[in-house]
C-alpha cells in the first residue's frame, strides 16, 4: 500500500506538482494523425489538465496551441483552419502552427507587427511518427530527443495507432500493463481454444500464479512472467516499461513479428487518453487484422467519436468506447456463466471495467492505494511506483531526470515456451528477438 502522500504525489499531473512536472520532460502522444487534415477542422484536446489545440495547416505541418485566442480567449475551435493558420471567429486574429499571431485585422497595418509580437499564444514542440502526433511540453532548454520506439520506426502501412478516453487516473491503467496475474482471471474463457483475443494464449489459463523476475534498465525495466505449460515447457511473457508510462505487452508465442503497447496520458486526474498502438516489422498490417482491431474484441475497445465535457472545464474531442459505466459494460450474465470469466465482450472492456470501478479517494477518481494489500505477483507495480516517486521528488529538489535523455527504447516484448527456467538466460538466448535492430533512417512520418 502507498502513504496517502505517496499516492496523491502519484496520481497529481498539474503544472507545478512533482509528477506533473516529471510527465512534461518527456515526450508525449497527444492525437492520432489521422484525426488531423490539411487546412481541416481542428481537435480540441486536454493534456496534463491544459486546454489545448491541434491542427494541420495548409502545408501539412501539425501545431499544438493554447485552445483560447489570446485577445478575448474565444474558443478557437470555432475558427477557420486556412492560409497556414487558424483564424478566430470573434475578431479575425490569426495564429500559425507556433502559436505566432501574423494578424490582427482590427488595428492599422502601421501598429500591426508590434502587436503581434507581444500577444502570441503558448504553443508546443511537436513530431510525427508512427500515426501519431507527438508533443513536448516542457522547458524548451531541456528538450530531449525523439524516442526510438519501434511503432515509430516501422514503414508506412506497418503500424496503426488508436485513442479513447478511459475515465480513470491515469495510474490505474499503467498498473494494469504491469500485472501479468490478471489474465489468468479477468480475460479467462471457459473454453480456452475458444478465445478470440489474439496473443491471450490458452497458457495463461493453465498457472495462475506466475514467477515474476524484474530487471531495472536506464529507460525504466522489463520482467518475465514465467508460467508452467501443460507440455512441460516454461510459457515466458516479457513485458517491457518506459518511464513514465509506456509498455509493450506481449502479443503472441513463437519469432517475433508482432509488437504493441499502451501509452497513457493524463486529461487530468481523473481521466486519461490510452493510446494504442499495434505494429508489424515483417509487412504491412492488413485487412483482417484491421478488422479484428475494429471488433473491439482487445485494443482498442469498440468506439465512437464524440465530444467530452469534464466538469466545468471546455469540451474535448475524443473517442468513446461503447462499453461503459453507464451501461455496465455491457455485461452479459449469460455469456458469463458458460462463455468467459467476465461476461464482458473486450479486453480493454474488461480491463476498464475494473478500473473504472475501483475504490476510490473521495470525490476523485484516484484509486486509494492506502487501502490495498500488494503480494509477489504485484512486484513490477511496486517498482514502478518507487521509481516514479524517487524521479518525481529528485526534479522537484532540483535534479533534472536522466531518463529522458536515454531515449533508446530500442527494446520489444514477447512471449516464448522454453525449457529455460532462468530469465536472465533466456534474455540472453533471445536477445535478437527482444532488440529493435538499428536503422539508419529517421523514424517514419
Amino acid at each position: 500500500m502507498l502513504t496517502k502522500e505517496d499516492n496523491h504525489l502519484l496520481a497529481s499531473t498539474r503544472a507545478g506538482t512533482p509528477m506533473g512536472e516529471l510527465f512534461r520532460r518527456f515526450w508525449l502522444p497527444a492525437v492520432t494523425s489521422a484525426e488531423l487534415e490539411r487546412d481541416g477542422a481542428p481537435v480540441r484536446l486536454r493534456i496534463l489538465h491544459e486546454d489545448l489545440l491541434a491542427f494541420r495547416d495548409s502545408n501539412g505541418d501539425t501545431g499544438i496551441i493554447d485552445a483560447f485566442c489570446s485577445h478575448r480567449l474565444a474558443p478557437l475551435y470555432f475558427g477557420r483552419n486556412e492560409e497556414c493558420g487558424i483564424r478566430c471567429p470573434y475578431h479575425g486574429w490569426k495564429f500559425d502552427v507556433d502559436g505566432n499571431c501574423v494578424d490582427i485585422p482590427s488595428i492599422p497595418r502601421g501598429n500591426n507587427e508590434t502587436a503581434r509580437s507581444r500577444v502570441g499564444l503558448k504553443s508546443y514542440k511537436t513530431r510525427e511518427a508512427g500515426g501519431v502526433v507527438w508533443v513536448y511540453m516542457g522547458p524548451k532548454d531541456r528538450q530531449p530527443p525523439f524516442p526510438r520506439l519501434e511503432i515509430a520506426m516501422v514503414p508506412p502501412g506497418h503500424s496503426h495507432a488508436s485513442r479513447w478516453i478511459q475515465r480513470s487516473n491515469w495510474l490505474a491503467g499503467l498498473e494494469g500493463e504491469l500485472d501479468s496475474a490478471h489474465i489468468s482471471w479477468l480475460h479467462r474463457f471457459y473454453a480456452p481454444e475458444a478465445n478470440p483475443i489474439k496473443g491471450g494464449g490458452t497458457e495463461t489459463f493453465d498457472d495462475a500464479a506466475p514467477d515474476i523476475t524484474l530487471r531495472e534498465t536506464d529507460y525504466g525495466f522489463l520482467y518475465g512472467a514465467r508460467r508452467a505449460h501443460a507440455s512441460g515447457a516454461n510459457y515466458w511473457r516479457v513485458t517491457q516499461w518506459m518511464v513514465p508510462m509506456f509498455s509493450l505487452i506481449p502479443r503472441g508465442v513463437g519469432e517475433f513479428a508482432e509488437g504493441g503497447g499502451r501509452a497513457w496520458v493524463p486529461i487530468d486526474d481523473d481521466n486519461v487518453t490510452t493510446f494504442n498502438f499495434y505494429y508489424r516489422v515483417d509487412r504491412p498490417i492488413n485487412e483482417d487484422e484491421k478488422s479484428y482491431m475494429a471488433s473491439g474484441v482487445a485494443f482498442p475497445p469498440r468506439l465512437e467519436r464524440g465530444i467530452v465535457r469534464l466538469g466545468e472545464a471546455a469540451p474535448i474531442d475524443t473517442y468513446l468506447p461503447q462499453a461503459n459505466v453507464d451501461n455496465d459494460y455491457l455485461l452479459d450474465r449469460a455469456l458469463q456463466s458458460g462463455y468467459n470469466f467476465t461476461g464482458i465482450w473486450g479486453a480493454n472492456e474488461q480491463d476498464r471495467a475494473l478500473q473504472e470501478s475501483m475504490g476510490m479517494v473521495p470525490g476523485s477518481r484516484v484509486v486509494d492505494r492506502t487501502r490495498e494489500h500488494l503480494v509477489g505477483s504485484d512486484e513490477a507495480i511496486g517498482r514502478m511506483r518507487r521509481r516514479l516517486i524517487g524521479m518525481a521528488r529528485a526534479l522537484a529538489e532540483g535534479n533534472e531526470p536522466a531518463e529522458p535523455f536515454r531515449a533508446d527504447f530500442g527494446v520489444r516484448a514477447i512471449g516464448k515456451l522454453s525449457d529455460i527456467a532462468n530469465f536472465d538466460e533466456l534474455r540472453s538466448q533471445h536477445i535478437e528477438e527482444f532488440t529493435v535492430p538499428q536503422r539508419s533512417e529517421e523514424p517514419a512520418q
